[in-house]
């Protein structure tokens, strides 16, 4: 085993000769190891660096992307919980849909005959709560890993609750609601960020509101507590850098769930979202800011929602603030959820809304 430093990045390469006695060629076989936080490894979404140089995440949609020479990928990951879900993409091909287990498990990514040029993605499925992800490192047998490919240049952040994390997107009929049924990738957050050639980082928790819970609870960390954190929602040790990631463009979704036990009271909901938009406009200086009613909420509640950001937007009197309009989308008889086609519609609904806002 030999060791080899670049660019402040340990790898481990193994070199192994296969041949027989009588036969006088010999054959390397090379395996190189990249811990998560390689700049070989492009990431989008909130990470916390352990000190091993592995990855723990938890918001959906995190996403890692390489490109590589070799003829197998394997990747090293761990889930908290055991039902945590990725995808994996191999050359822009199909997504397959792997569940982590909480044993450090080795995950082959790809395994061709050839030594051949490769890109690979890995996207999260599910949600903080569901369970945090460890991506160790990555094992390559072939001739190298290079260069990470570039991320796009336009940024977003998108916060919100279940709709945003791409709850029940996936359901499947006759079963009961698991967690691979979340599915970050097809949700209107990334589908709007794909259309508009923009990163995203989804930045959103099931069950949460800006005041309250689903079940009326003002005690849990609600989006203006979780919006603080790289991973989870209270650890002070995975508390978020924002000036690790500066979006162009912020989309706060939230509301449904302060809304499911009853319209809450007008001057609290007001007063915590202009709160919530100072510090947004105070942290990411360059951002515009685009708030929407979201999905699934109708009738008098909906009515109330968009009020009550209105006035949030005519408090706080910046050009930077901007209301957009959604349309509803009450999922169907399965689930209250929007369904896979329906977070299509909504990306479509909401890319050319953004567009003209950012003149994208």
């Amino acid at each position: 085993m030999k060791f080899t430093f670049f660019s402040s990045t340990l790898f481990f390469s193994v070199t192994l000769l296969i041949g027989c006695s009588n036969t006088p060629e010999k054959q390397d076989i090379v395996m190189t190891t990249i811990p998560a936080a390689s700049p070989q490894i492009s990431t989008m979404g909130r990470t916390h660096i352990n000190n091993n140089d592995s990855l723990l995440f938890g918001f959906p949609g995190v996403s890692f992307k390489m490109e590589v020479i070799g003829k197998i990928l394997t990747a090293d990951l761990q889930s908290s919980t055991g039902n945590s879900w990725i995808d994996v993409i191999v050359d822009e091909g199909e997504p397959t849909a792997v569940k982590v287990t909480n044993q450090l498990q080795q995950i082959e990514l790809f395994n061709f005959a050839d030594d051949d040029k490769h890109s690979v993605e890995i996207i999260h499925r599910t949600e903080n709560w569901q369970g945090q992800v460890t991506l160790k490192q990555v094992t390559l047998t072939g001739e190298k890993f290079l260069p990470a490919p570039p991320s796009p240049k336009r940024k977003i952040l998108a916060l919100g609750d279940s709709v945003t994390c791409g709850e029940a997107v996936d359901r499947a009929t006759g079963e009961e609601k698991n967690s691979r049924w979340w599915n970050a990738r097809e949700s209107y957050g990334m589908l709007t960020a794909k259309a508009l050639n923009a990163q995203v980082n989804l930045v959103c928790w099931g069950g949460r509101g800006l005041v309250r819970s689903w079940n009326g609870k003002t005690d849990d960390a609600n989006l203006p507590d979780f919006y603080e954190f790289a991973v989870g929602d209270n650890d002070p040790a995975m508390r978020w850098d924002h000036t690790q990631y500066q979006p162009d463009l912020i989309i706060s979704a939230i509301g449904t769930n302060d809304f499911s036990q009853g319209i809450p009271e007008r001057e609290a909901y007001v007063t915590t979202y202009v709160r919530l938009i100072n510090k947004l406009l105070t942290n990411h200086p360059q951002a515009h800011i685009a708030l929407t009613e979201g999905a699934i909420l109708n009738g008098e509640k909906k009515t109330a929602l968009i009020d009550y950001i209105r006035e949030a937007i005519s408090r706080v009197n910046d050009s930077r603030v901007h209301q957009v309009t959604s349309s509803n989308y009450p999922g169907d008889a399965q689930d209250a959820h929007p369904t896979k086609e329906q977070h299509a519609a909504m990306a479509k609904d909401l890319a050319p809304q953004l567009k003209a806002l950012m003149d994208w």
